[in-house]
Order: C-alpha cells, then structure tokens, then sequence
C-alpha cells in the first residue's frame, strides 16, 4: 500500500471536541483498509486569510498532519468523507514518494576540482565541442564578415 499524508485544518474547538474530531478521522481510514503511522499535531494558528466552509467564515484554525498507508482506491472516498465533515475547515492528502538512498561523496567533493571525476566529464564534454578558429589563408583567427 502506498503512503499518504493527510493535513488538516481543523476548526477552534476545545480538547475533548477537537480529540473527538480526530478519532473521526483515523476511525474513517480505518474503516477503509488504512493504517495510520504517524500523527502530529502542529497547534493552533490564524489561517493565512479569512476561510468560508460550510456557512461558516473561519479565522483561526488548528493544523493536523496524519501519515497513513491505504489503498489508492479508497483515496477519494476519504476525501469525500472528509468534505462532509463540519470541523474540518481544508483538508489535503499527498502521495508520500519514497525518498532515494544517497552515497556520501565528501571524499571526492574535498578533492581540487581539476581530480574531481564529474568536472573531468565537464571538461570532456567542452572539448568534443570546440570549434576550430577561422583560418582560410587569411592570417585571422575569426571570420571578418558576418554570416
């Protein structure tokens, strides 16, 4: 199963509301085959500009991210259980890539930049693409006339 992350935007509530409104949340990506693998909660703040949801004109809000594993098929109907809710004021699920492993190359990176093997490639590259200086018996190094 793919992972996914879930933000929040949830409305101002109090504590037991606001637990209330996330165990909503994780009991729906349970139903739907989920697993949840990380939860944060990443406080409450003033939302960037005035937000109207469900008739409501929000301007504060609390932010939530959830890390979960479901099944690509189940995406939207998350999504659409996630709009009909009424203390969810904006809600986002992103693909979460896997991230590549990279080798550490500091050894090679302290080397004088002429040893450094990519900038001997660079230098390779420039030399198959040099063009060689005008010279039909005129003694320039250029073309005196425009072409």
């Amino acid at each position: 199963m793919p992972s996914y992350e879930l933000s929040l935007v949830l409305r101002q509530l109090p504590r037991p509301d606001l637990i209330s409104v996330i165990k909503r949340t994780s009991e729906a990506i349970f139903n739907k085959g989920g697993i949840i693998r990380k939860l944060e909660n990443l406080g409450a703040r003033p939302l960037p500009h005035k937000v109207s949801e469900h008739g409501v004109v929000h301007k504060e809000g609390t932010y939530f991210s959830i890390f979960f594993d479901s099944a690509p098929t189940k995406i939207m109907d998350l999504k659409e259980e996630f709009g009909r809710d009424i203390d969810i004021i904006r809600r986002n699920i992103y693909k979460v890539e896997e991230s590549a492993e990279y080798k550490c190359t500091l050894h090679d990176e302290m080397l004088p930049p002429a040893y450094r093997k990519d900038v001997q490639e660079i230098i390779d590259i420039a030399k198959r693409k040099h063009k060689p200086k005008y010279n039909y018996n005129s003694g320039l190094d250029y073309y005196p006339f425009q072409k």
